[in-house]
C-alpha cells in the first residue's frame, strides 16, 4: 500500500479556497481547481517506489492484477480526482469509444498534432465520468425539454430569443435541440453576442431560476454558451449525491466541491464557456439530442456498509465508507487495484493515518484494512 502525493492543477475555474480547506493547509490565493490521483501521465502521484505511472509500468499484473490487464491493458484505467470549481467549467461532451477510435485514427492520419489547439482527439478511448458532491455542488447536465426551455427563454422578453423559442416549440424534440444549438454556435458573432448581453441582463434582473445563467455570463460575456446553458438541466446536488456523465451528454460544473472519477482520456468536445477551440461539425456529430432528467445518483449501501455509486461503466467503481466511531476493522482487500480517499475524520489504512484529502494506492490482492472514524471513498474497477 502506498501513501500517494497527488499534484494540483491550477486551472483558472478553480476555487481559491476549497481543496486548502479540506487538506487543513493555507490558500495560496492561487486557484487550486483539481487533485489528481492516478497514474494519469500529465501528472501521475508519486509514492515512495517512484511514480504511480513509472510503479505500474514495472509490473502491470502485480499492481493491477491479471483480470484487469486482460480487460483493460497494462495502465490503471481511471483518475480519480478532488474537483473544485470557483467558476464556470467549459461546457463539453465527451465521444464513445468508437467515436473517439474513429476521430484519434483521423487525426492521427492527417498529421494534427497532438498538442495543437485545434485537436479534438488526444487518445482512442471513452471518458464517462462521475462526480460526487461534498459540499453543495451545482452543474448542468443533459438537455431539458424543449418546450421548458421555450418558456424558461420566453419569460426573459428579449426580442432577439423569438427564433430560438420558435424552433423549440415547432420540432420534434431532437430536431429542436439540434436547430437551436446549430443556430446558436454558428450565428454572427457580433449578433450573438448583443443577443447574449441582453440575456444576462434579464436574467440578472429576474433572478430565480435565471440566476445560474447570469452567474454565467458574469465569467463568460457575450460567450455563445451562455444560450446553450440555458438548453441543459440545471442540477445541484447535496453532499452524497453524484452524477454520472455518459458519452454526448452535454455538461459544465458550476461551482462546488466534489470527487470525481473517469475514464482515463483527455477527449472533449466543447460548446462554449471557453476561449478554447469550439469544432461545431464534429461537437454536433457527437452530442446526443435526447431531453430527459439528469438522473441524480444516490448510493447503494451493502450490508458490509459499502455504499455504490452504480454506473454502466466498467473502467471505474466509485464507492464510500461512512465510518461512525467505534465500527472496527473493515476489510477491503480486492483482487483489483484501489486508491482509497479520505474525505472527512481520520482513517487508518494499513500503516498509513489518511486525514481529509489524503490517499493510497492499494495494488491488487494486498491486504487493506481501514478502520477510524471518517468518509472513505474508494475507487477501482469492474471486472
Amino acid at each position: 500500500m502506498d501513501r500517494l502525493d497527488n499534484t494540483v492543477r491550477p486551472y483558472a475555474w478553480g476555487s481559491t479556497t476549497a481543496i486548502p480547506t479540506l487538506l487543513g493547509t493555507e490558500p495560496t490565493g492561487e486557484p487550486q481547481a483539481e487533485m489528481w490521483m492516478g497514474a494519469h501521465p500529465g501528472a501521475p502521484s508519486r509514492t515512495g517506489r517512484g511514480t504511480l505511472a513509472e510503479v505500474v509500468d514495472a509490473d502491470p499484473e502485480k499492481e493491477l492484477g491479471a483480470a484487469s490487464v486482460a480487460k483493460f491493458g497494462p495502465r490503471l484505467p481511471f483518475l480519480l480526482k478532488l474537483l473544485a470549481a470557483g467558476a464556470p467549467l467549459s461546457l463539453q461532451v465527451h465521444p464513445d469509444l468508437a467515436q473517439a477510435q474513429q476521430g484519434y485514427e483521423d487525426e492521427e492520419r492527417r498529421g494534427v498534432p497532438l498538442d495543437a489547439p485545434h485537436r479534438n482527439y488526444k487518445d482512442a478511448n471513452h471518458k464517462p465520468e462521475l462526480v460526487c458532491a461534498l459540499t453543495d455542488f451545482d452543474g448542468l447536465c443533459g438537455f431539458r425539454p424543449p418546450a421548458e426551455t421555450a418558456d424558461l427563454l420566453d419569460g426573459l422578453g428579449v426580442a432577439s430569443l423569438k427564433p430560438y423559442v420558435d424552433l423549440l416549440r415547432a420540432h420534434p424534440e431532437d430536431a429542436a435541440l439540434r436547430e437551436v444549438l446549430t443556430a446558436v454556435l454558428t450565428a454572427d458573432p457580433e449578433d450573438m453576442s448583443r443577443t447574449v448581453t441582453e440575456t444576462a441582463a434579464a436574467c440578472d434582473r429576474l433572478g430565480g431560476v435565471y440566476r445560474p445563467y447570469a452567474d454565467i455570463a458574469h465569467h463568460y460575456p457575450g460567450d455563445p454558451g451562455v444560450l446553450a446553458a440555458m438548453l441543459l438541466n440545471h442540477v445541484r446536488l447535496q453532499p452524497g449525491e453524484a452524477l454520472y456523465l455518459g458519452a454526448g451528454i452535454p455538461h459544465a460544473y458550476l461551482n462546488g466541491l466534489g470527487v470525481e472519477i473517469m475514464a482515463n482520456s483527455d477527449n472533449v468536445l466543447r460548446c462554449g464557456l471557453t476561449p478554447k477551440h469550439v469544432d461545431v461539425p464534429e461537437l454536433l456529430r457527437i452530442v446526443r439530442f435526447e431531453a430527459g432528467d439528469p438522473g441524480i445518483l444516490r448510493p447503494e449501501a451493502s450490508p458490509d456498509g459499502e455504499e455504490v455509486y452504480d454506473t454502466p461503466t466498467d473502467e471505474f467503481r466509485l464507492s464510500r465508507y461512512v465510518l461512525p466511531e467505534g465500527t472496527g476493522v473493515h476489510d477491503l482487500t480486492l483482487s483489483t487495484p484501489q486508491i482509497l480517499l479520505c474525505t472527512a475524520g481520520t482513517v487508518r489504512a494499513g500503516e498509513h493515518e489518511l486525514r481529509p484529502g489524503r490517499s493510497v494506492f492499494v495494488p491488487a490482492h494486498e491486504k487493506a484494512e481501514v478502520s477510524g472514524t471518517g468518509t472513505l471513498f474508494r475507487a477501482t474497477v469492474r471486472v
